[in-house]
């Protein structure tokens, strides 16, 4: 059994930053790929920054430049780091990961989600 558990959402100011972190636990052999995405109401959801095992990242064009992702594999924990928040960054966040949990199986899974509140 795996859980990812986010924390770190919340309500902000315009401009304001917040620091999302989430930690992976249970039945682990390693890690893949690790990110963020969020979901708007009325609003598909889409990927915001992702990040391989190697360290590579990748943004979507509306975070470049605000948002930085990182991770700490000793601790199989993903962080997004946004500053410079805007109205349009209202969401519930999810992190993701491609686990692998035996020697032949790696799943894709994700957190329950938080909620972040940029207020204008």
């Amino acid at each position: 059994q795996v859980q990812l558990m986010e924390s770190g959402g919340g309500l902000v100011e315009a401009g304001g930053s917040l620091r999302l972190s989430c930690a992976a636990s249970g039945r682990i052999v390693s890690i893949n790929g690790m990110g963020w995405y969020r979901q708007a109401p009325g609003k598909q959801r889409e990927l915001v920054a992702t990040i391989t095992g190697d360290g590579s990242t990748n943004y979507a064009d509306a975070v470049k430049g605000r948002f930085t992702i990182s991770r700490d594999n000793a601790e199989n924990t993903v962080y997004l780091q946004m500053n410079k928040l805007k109205p349009e960054d209202t969401a519930v966040y999810y992190c993701n990961a491609a686990i692998r949990t035996s020697f032949e199986r790696t799943s894709s899974y994700w957190g329950q989600g938080t909620q972040v509140t940029v207020s204008s």
